[in-house]
């Protein structure tokens, strides 16, 4: 008896664990990619920066970036200067 719900526990963190993951990859694959800058300063009028510590090499900004590394690895294209922000104002 003592096996069989040892085995039951078993079977229902594998499942459990294997569901989480199958989760996390379809939520990262709906990343929306934008077009051009125009089209993602729509929804993001600071940019999207990969993370919160990068500095602008452009120099003055008027807005704030967004912070996300999957929307940013996703337009990684917009980033023209390579500072690792894309498309900031």
């Amino acid at each position: 008896m003592k096996q069989l719900i040892v085995a039951f526990l078993s079977l229902g963190l594998i499942l459990g664990f294997s569901f989480d993951s199958f989760n996390n990859a379809e939520a990262a694959s709906k990343v929306k990619t934008y077009k051009n800058c125009s089209a993602l300063n729509k929804d993001y009028p600071g940019g999207v920066a990969r993370s919160s510590s990068v500095k602008n090499k452009g120099g003055k900004t008027k807005y704030k970036p967004y912070v996300s590394k999957a929307l940013y690895d996703a337009n990684k294209k917009l980033d023209r200067d390579k500072d690792f922000i894309a498309c900031e104002r």
